[in-house]
């Protein structure tokens, strides 16, 4: 899977979510480490959706992983605190809106 598959997967399965009634700002940037590098990040502005292949500078939170371990947490297929407790994700920034994401992306 390339960058761009994961970011049209990701954006394809949130624009199924109820974010309508999402308020303020969720802004999570992710950095892709290992054989598939990149970046990109998830924004929902009152309720807007975008993900977009860039760097976003004034972020929430910043997640760094490998493609098939974000893949995962995304999906639903890992437990992103048990991703982050054995050192397969690495977060820095606001833990909570990382969750609230999460929660959303089960949803859909």
């Amino acid at each position: 899977m390339t960058v761009d598959q994961l970011i049209g997967k990701i954006y394809n399965k949130l624009s199924k979510a109820d974010i309508a009634g999402t308020q303020g700002r969720i802004a999570i940037q992710f950095n892709l480490t290992g054989k598939v590098a990149g970046v990109f990040y998830i924004e929902i502005l009152n309720g807007v959706l975008s993900v977009m292949p860039y760097e976003y500078i004034d972020r929430d939170a910043c997640v760094s992983g490998s493609l098939t371990n974000i893949e995962k947490v995304l999906g639903g297929k890992m437990v992103p605190q048990v991703a982050i407790a054995e050192g397969k994700l690495k977060v820095e920034g606001n833990v909570d809106k990382v969750m609230v994401l999460v929660e959303l992306l089960k949803k859909s």
